[in-house]
């Protein structure tokens, strides 16, 4: 059954690859992102390009309108826009940290409060939100972004149970070390604050793993969670939690079954 689907975060990365694979698939996609530039080479694929930033409220209503309008309903909205601030507790600005809650948490909240209600009236939907291992897990100078994907998931589970009488699924999609841009942003936003940080000895590690090509190489190619999010919104009984990506499994197991004393350990010797 043909499905009419909103990508958010689409320019690149998984968001990308997954609007690409579900046209292929033969659903209408409308694809949103911030640069428009980056939009329009999905045209191609038979995508519906949408500029949008998911923390201007305006950008949102205008989105969930358009789709109503052309398609008269919305089945899937995949929230994948957010990105990673890292760098210590002590130094990142707080209006730095509230952005990062605005992106990866309230923006993709207020898009789900737009669609819920045509998802309710139309009694079938799926919101899928695109957590990250660390929404189970921690790790040194992640404070900011940890949090928004520990909030994230609480959020998230909490409105499967009120959307589940609507026939409205929510899952999360909790990806580990994935080959995408992500890498290089962060590593752009950590080095703002390495100059004159008092926490060298733990930037360091970072730094030279974000810079390593053999880590790079060791990570999950994007179309791998592509193809985690299309199935995600196309089964026909969709998983609460999908777990793909390197290091993602082993690094919840060892915090689950082995403990937090163990877990810290391990990154205090990979981090110090």
């Amino acid at each position: 059954m043909r499905k009419v689907i909103l990508v958010t975060g689409a320019s690149a990365g998984i968001g990308r690859e997954a609007a690409i694979l579900l046209a292929r698939k033969g659903h209408t996609v409308h694809a949103g992102a911030r640069r428009p530039d980056r939009l329009e080479e999905l045209t191609e694929h038979g995508i519906t390009p949408v500029q949008m930033d998911v923390t201007r409220s305006d950008d949102n209503e205008r989105a969930v309108s358009r789709i109503i309008e052309e398609e008269g309903r919305i089945d899937v909205l995949i929230n994948n826009a957010g990105f990673g601030l890292y760098g210590p507790v002590e130094e990142i600005p707080l209006d730095d940290a509230r952005y990062q809650f605005e992106v990866n948490l309230f923006g993709l909240a207020h898009l789900t409060q737009l669609a819920l209600p045509h998802m309710r009236a139309q009694r079938s939907g799926r919101i899928i939100n695109v957590s990250s291992v660390v929404g189970k897990i921690f790790v040194p100078l992640g404070a900011w972004y940890v949090a928004t994907k520990h909030a994230l998931e609480g959020w998230s589970d909490c409105l499967r149970l009120e959307a589940a009488p609507f026939n409205i699924h929510v899952a999360l999609v909790e990806p580990g070390a994935i080959r995408t841009e992500f890498f290089d942003v962060t590593r752009g936003r950590l080095e703002e604050y390495f100059d004159d940080t008092a926490y060298k000895a733990q930037f360091e590690p970072f730094l030279k793993m974000f810079k390593d090509p053999k880590a790079r190489d060791r990570s999950t190619e994007a179309q791998v969670l592509g193809e985690v999010l299309v199935e995600a919104a196309t089964t026909p009984k969709p998983r609460r939690r999908y777990v793909k990506g390197h290091m993602a499994r082993p690094a919840l197991f060892i915090r689950k079954w082995l403990g937090d004393g163990i877990y810290e350990f391990l990154l205090r010797r990979t981090f110090h």
